[in-house]
Parts: C-alpha cells; sequence; structure tokens
C-alpha cells in the first residue's frame, strides 16, 4: 500500500473547542495491569449453543489431573456482534468440519450489535502540541502491592488503600446527572503521524455515496468475490439499484425498517445499500437468533420487511404464524427469500440444491402467498434506473441491536453521519491504503457493527475488493489468503489464534496481508508477535463499541505502538477516565472510559431512559474501567461488572488471562469470579490447551504464583475443549457464569 497524500482536514463549524488540560498525577495503577490485555470490540448477538463443558473443576491444590484429551482446534468464529463491544454478547459456535462448501452456512452465522450517537459532541482539532505539563508528565513509581497471607492461612485480609471496588460499584450505579469535564487533555495528538489528521470534514451524506464515488471512479473493479464469483462495481450497482426500485414497488418507503438476516454473501451487499439508498433504515439481524429472539427484534423495530435465505424461512414463518396478520408480527408485510445458490457461480449454483437435499433440507416456501417473494425474481422485474432519494447525515441509517453496556437487548440508533464518520476515521488511519487496489478478507460477518464497518463500508469507501467467507473456518481462510491474496484481514483474536495453531499454516504463503485490525477482545502479545512473524504484515490491537459504530481506538499501524493497550483515540474522537460522580481523573488512575464524537449512537431506539442513563454528561458510558497515561494510550482493566472481588481485593480477569496466555501450553483461557464462603468470591480459570501438549491445575498454579500477586492466582481450573464465544469470537464470560449458577442449584 503506497503512502497516501494527506489532506488538509477542514473543522465543520459545529465543532466545539476544548483547550487540552493536562492532569499528570502519580500512578495508582500497578505497572503489571498496564501490559494487561485491552478492549472487547463489539459486542454480539444472543447464543447459539454453549460449548460444552469438558471437565469438572479442580482445585489448584490437588494433586495433578489426569492428562487431559488435547483440545480440537478452536472454531474462531461462528457468529457476529458486536461485538461487539463491551457488553457480553452470546453464542458459543462449536467448530466445523472443513468444508468447501456453502451449504454449512445456515449454522454458521454471526450475531450484530449497533450504536451511535449524534448528540456528543466532536473533537476539536488538534493543537499543535500539548501543554509542556503533560509532555514532561512522567508515571511516578508503582507503589508496592501488598501481599496477602496465602489462601490456606485464610486470614481476612485488608482491602488496598484505594478499592476500586467501591469505583466499580458506583459507576455501575445511575448518578445524578454528574457534570461533565469541560477541559479534557488530548496527549495523543502529539504521537499522530503527520499522514493522520486530527480531524476530518465529514460530508452530509449517507452511506449509499460511498458506492456511487466507487462506480464512477472503478468501475470495472471487482467489488465483491464470492466462492469463485465475482461482481464488479458496474455490476453491484446495477443490482443495488434493481432491488432498491423492487422495495419501492413493495411499498418500502422512507424511514421504514427493513430486516436484513443473510450470511456473508453478495446478497447481503446488495441488501444494505439497496435499502439505505430507498431511505430505510437497515436492522441487521443475527442468522443464529432462536425463534424469541428473533420475535423480539423484528417487534420492537417494527420492522416491514425482512430479506433473507431459504435456510432460515421455516424459523421466521413460525415466529409470523398460520396467518400472519394476526400473529405476533402484524406490521412484517414483505419477506423476500434468496439462497445461497443465487450467489455462487457455475457450476456450484446448479451443485448446491442437490447438496442441500442431500442434507435433508427441502424448501417449503409459499411463493406469492403471506407477502413472500423471489429475491431473484424481484431483482429480475425491477428497473435499474438509479433511485434518486436525497439522504443527510442526521437520518437514522441502521438498528443495530446489542447488549449494550447495562444488559437488555436494545436497538442503537446509528445515523448516515455516524457510520460516514467512522468508516472516514477507520480510513485515515490505514493511512497507507490505496483506493481500487486492496482486497479485504471478510470472515467478520457483516451483519456484526465490526465488521460492517471496517469490511464493507470501508471496502467499497476506498474501490476495493471484498473478499466474502460465509463463516470462519480455519483451513478455508488459509487457502483463501493464498488464493485470493488479501492485504488487509480485520478480525478476532480467537481467529488469529487458529490460524497460528493449525497444521497448514507454516506451509500456507500468507506474506499478502498487510495490515490486521483486532477487535472484540484483548490480543495476547504472544498472538500478535507469532502472528506478525507468520505474515510479515502488521497486526495492532483495537477498541470499539456497538454504540459508537463501533471504532474509537486502535494502535498505529505503522508508527508507535504499546502492545497490551487498545492504543488512541481515533480523530475527533475524545476519550477521558471519569470518576463515577463524572470528574475527569489524572494519568493512570482507573475509571470508566467515556467517549465523544461524531461516530457515538444518537441513543437507544424506543429506550429514552436507557439511553439517558448511558450517554449522561454528554459522554457516552462505556461500562468498561480503564486508564490513560501520560501519552494518551489507554488501557482497558476489564468491564465494570466483570471484576472480581476477593477478600476485598480487586482481580481484574483480563490481567490473569494475559497471564495464563504466555503458557506455552495454553491456547485459550477466560476467568472469572465464582462463589466462595470465605472470600466472597474466587478466581476460577477454563482453559483450552493446545493440541498435543498437556498442563495440570498444580502446574498453572505454579506458573501464576511466579507472575501474580498471590490473591490474584487461580484457586479452580477448569479444562475445557472450547469455550462458549459470540460469532466474532469473543469469549461468552456470561455463558460461563450461568453455568456456574446451574452447578451451585444442583448442589
Amino acid at each position: 500500500m503506497d503512502r497516501a497524500n494527506p489532506e488538509n482536514p477542514l473543522v465543520p463549524e459545529d465543532r466545539q473547542e476544548e483547550p487540552a488540560n493536562a492532569v499528570p498525577n502519580d500512578p495508582a495503577f500497578p505497572s503489571r495491569q498496564e501490559e494487561a490485555a485491552a478492549p472487547q470490540l463489539v459486542e454480539a448477538a444472543p447464543p447459539a449453543e454453549a460449548a460444552p463443558s469438558a471437565e469438572p473443576a479442580v482445585a489448584a491444590e490437588a494433586a495433578p489431573p489426569a492428562e487431559a484429551a488435547p483440545s480440537a482446534e478452536p472454531a474462531a468464529v461462528a457468529e457476529a456482534t458486536p461485538v461487539s463491544d463491551p457488553p457480553e454478547a452470546e453464542s458459543a459456535p462449536a467448530e466445523a468440519a472443513p468444508s468447501t462448501e456453502p451449504a454449512a452456512v445456515a449454522e454458521a452465522i454471526p450475531a450484530s450489535d449497533p450504536p451511535e450517537a449524534e448528540a456528543a459532541p466532536p473533537a476539536e482539532p488538534a493543537p499543535s502540541a500539548e501543554p509542556a505539563v503533560v509532555a514532561d508528565a512522567a508515571p511516578a513509581e508503582d507503589p508496592p502491592e501488598a501481599e496477602p497471607v496465602p489462601a490456606a492461612a485464610r486470614p481476612e485480609p485488608e482491602p488496598p488503600e484505594a478499592p476500586l471496588a467501591e469505583v466499580a460499584a458506583r459507576a455501575s450505579a445511575a448518578p445524578e446527572e454528574p457534570e461533565a469535564p469541560k477541559e479534557v487533555p488530548k496527549p495523543w495528538l502529539r504521537h499522530y503521524p503527520p499522514e493522520i489528521p486530527a480531524s476530518l470534514d465529514y460530508p452530509n451524506h449517507g452511506i449509499p455515496q460511498f458506492l456511487m464515488n466507487a462506480v464512477e471512479k472503478f468501475p470495472a473493479n471487482e467489488a465483491v468475490h464470492f466462492l469463485g464469483k465475482s461482481l464488479t462495481y458496474r455490476e453491484l450497482y446495477d443490482h443495488t439499484c434493481r432491488l432498491a426500485n423492487g422495495l419501492i414497488s413493495l411499498g418500502v418507503n422512507r424511514g421504514d425498517r427493513v430486516a436484513i438476516m443473510l450470511p456473508n454473501c453478495p446478497q447481503a451487499v446488495i441488501s444494505y445499500y439497496a435499502a439505505l439508498k430507498v431511505g430505510a433504515v437497515v436492522v441487521q439481524t443475527n442468522p443464529l437468533y432462536v425463534e424469541r429472539e428473533l420475535e423480539h427484534q423484528l417487534k420492537d423495530s417494527g420492522a416491514t420487511t425482512m430479506i433473507t435465505v431459504d435456510l432460515f424461512y421455516g424459523r421466521l414463518a413460525n415466529v409470523r404464524g398460520e396467518d400472519p396478520e394476526a400473529g405476533p408480527l402484524p406490521k412484517l408485510k414483505n419477506v423476500i427469500i434468496t439462497s445461497l445458490k443465487d450467489g455462487l457461480p457455475f457450476p456450484k449454483n446448479l451443485l448446491y440444491p442437490i447438496k442441500q437435499r442431500k442434507d435433508g433440507f427441502k424448501a417449503d416456501i409459499p411463493y406469492g402467498r403471506q407477502g413472500v417473494v423471489s429475491y431473484r425474481k424481484l431483482l429480475s422485474s425491477s428497473s435499474n434506473l438509479p433511485v434518486i432519494i436525497d439522504i443527510h447525515g442526521s437520518d437514522l441509517a441502521q438498528l443495530q441491536y446489542t447488549g449494550g453496556t447495562t444488559g437488555t437487548p436494545k436497538g442503537v440508533m446509528l445515523t448516515h453521519r455516524n457510520l460516514v464518520a467512522n468508516t472516514m476515521q477507520t480510513s485515515a488511519w490505514c493511512y497507507k491504503v490505496k483506493d481500487g487496489y486492496e482486497r479485504f478478507l471478510a470472515a467478520l460477518p457483516l451483519f456484526h457493527v465490526f465488521g460492517l464497518t471496517v469490511l464493507m463500508n470501508f471496502s467499497v469507501m476506498r474501490a476495493g475488493s471484498l473478499v466474502l467467507l460465509p463463516r470462519f473456518e480455519t483451513e478455508t481462510v488459509l487457502d483463501t489468503i493464498s488464493r485470493q491474496q488479501p492485504t488487509l484481514f480485520p478480525g478476532a483474536p480467537t481467529m488469529y489464534v487458529a490460524l497460528i495453531n493449525h497444521k497448514k499454516s507454516a506451509s500456507t504463503d500468507l506474506s499478502s496481508i498487510e495490515a490486521c485490525i483486532s477487535g472484540s477482545a484483548a490480543l495476547p502479545l504472544e498472538v500478535q508477535e507469532q502472528f506478525e512473524r507468520m505474515t510479515g504484515g502488521k497486526l495492532i490491537e483495537g477498541y470499539g463499541l456497538t454504540e459508537a459504530s463501533p471504532v474509537t481506538h486502535a494502535n498505529l499501524i505503522w508508527g508507535k505502538r504499546k502492545n497490551g493497550t487498545i492504543g488512541m483515540p481515533f480523530p475527533d474522537t475524545v476519550a477521558a477516565i471519569l470518576s463515577p460522580e463524572g470528574k475527569l481523573l489524572p494519568i493512570r488512575e482507573v475509571g470508566e472510559l467515556c467517549i465523544r464524537g461524531p461516530q457515538v449512537m444518537k441513543g437507544y431506539w424506543n429506550n429514552p431512559e436507557e439511553s439517558d442513563l448511558v450517554l449522561r454528561g454528554g459522554w457516552l458510558h462505556t461500562g468498561d474501567l480503564g486508564y490513560m497515561d501520560e501519552d494518551g494510550f489507554f488501557t482497558i482493566v476489564d468491564r465494570i461488572k466483570d471484576i472480581i472481588i476477593a477478600g476485598g481485593f480487586n482481580i481484574y480477569p483480563r490481567e490473569v488471562e494475559e497471564v495464563l496466555y504466555e503458557h506455552p501450553a495454553v491456547m485459550e483461557a477466560s476467568v472469572l469470579g465464582v462463589k466462595d464462603p470465605y472470600r466472597g468470591e474466587t478466581v476460577k480459570a477454563y482453559i483450552v490447551l493446545k493440541k498435543g501438549t498437556y498442563a495440570s491445575a498444580a502446574q498453572l498454579d505454579v506458573w501464576c504464583r511466579q507472575k501474580l500477586a498471590a490473591f490474584k492466582v487461580p484457586h479452580l481450573y477448569e479444562f475445557r475443549e472450547s469455550l462458549p464465544k459470540t460469532m466474532i469470537g469473543k469469549v461468552l464470560r456470561r455463558k460461563l457464569l450461568e453455568e456456574e449458577l446451574e452447578k451451585d442449584q444442583e448442589q
């Protein structure tokens, strides 16, 4: 990727100016935790199926257990979310058997997430230099850590001098409207390379303009590649216009909600831009949703039209009932049915229905009745004349459902401006990307906000080629990289872990990969270093949440980065660490990460109370605890709700997980707090071992005691074949906690 000439950014008139103000202070956070793992990028959707539990919990003090069976290769991502995302999503994909046929797509579809806020004021232009007080601020030495008496002695430990349990408890409660700090230091700006402007000029247009720009400049370039079939930008635009006109013929009007429940396939891209082109609001729907979840989302959004594949129609039909007008979804008037074969090349499009029948699938779809329409026939009978509808940045573009920062599934309202801004911010960060040249490997689901922004919208904005995979399957991804030579590969840590540990990785040419942005969970340093050695490209960690479209922070791809941090805020993004009272906290002091910027959601759909809570004081409250260092790099300590409080001590699961990941036999690890009659909570670790390796609970206990204070060391270990994950590969701690609660009830 050649360097792009930096543009001279224009600052919108409505951008308010905020003088930088450094607040140096002694560090209140151990240096060990600065290197701990960082963020969760996107929330994902509700669970598909829980990962099977392997062995029962083993006490750390007990004798080593019998050798665990080698773990199967992880199914890095069979769902999508969002995300993402601060709050945990659900869906535990099991590893799929290698298959090049698309039929198995039905089970491998991701969950989605959404957010964006216009109400948040954008960031100010970068000052030429930070005040001296910020530049010179250096962290004081960390105070020595009090070593508690070993657990065996069972004395009551004294709580830390400044217990963060109080911070967590108060931050999770809804305070009275706090006063937002007006002056926020931005030390990160001095580390921006010249190619990245501190502020961008965001045009007042909709997302479809990206497609129109691409077809105008690069009409013959490949826009989409799917299992051997390509569409040029001219063809993609033609199909988009036909579907847009088809939607209008079905009575879809500006502001109507159009639900899209599709795996990664050309129809997913066409449907997205066609719906936005007619002024409709897209409701991305996770194909893994069970009927209860599907009914909730369609009813809550008030969707009038659904676009889905034949494989999922039975589930939708069960929700609608025999008489849809009298059923739970009377507003859903149109159901447009496509098939994966519609996006496949010859002869796969002929062989696919045969495989469906062999797999026991029988299409029983009442075309022409109950509002059911064939996607292929709708396109062929509709005009390809452009649909001209005036779309403004403030118009609502999308409802992205997520657990949000407070738990209950909610529709995050993302405007066109939110999505345009985040796509442009991502593009500015990847400043070596060339228009009309890049190839984007889309193994993340497009119905997840992370995949939607950093893959689909980013690729179309830069007129790149989007190489679509219906699901993440390790061997298929390796083969695709070798054959299609993608240059950009956004993903989740579990994807990179799976690729590193696959037997074919050493013999596969992965040298085309130039840059990867990892999100959804902390990126272990060992994984980052191994993947960079294997590909020769750059793998950096970022952070985001559905409520921010989703990306807010990232390490520099070509420049200063700090491993273990989530990096620096994007252009026009202001980030601050606030106390529960809404006061700005000093350097390295832990508090809640709060964000302002053009990518922040408008609010939650039909939920003003939750919107006011999360957007209070003019900030998006992420629900994540973290701190900022003197250079403006942010580190996520953990979710406020995930902190383990054992005997009065605060324990951050991510710090313990990072230590476990460093063990040569550990492939995956997740840590949470479980009930303990003496300490209140104690630390339990769930471990997936690398294939062909062995480690006992006693061995891991020794390992952790060498690297962690005694009170942080896990007391219980459970060895498993896999961990429950969302479709984008984020481990579902909530699912593990549910399993623990079920065990407690059985006892």
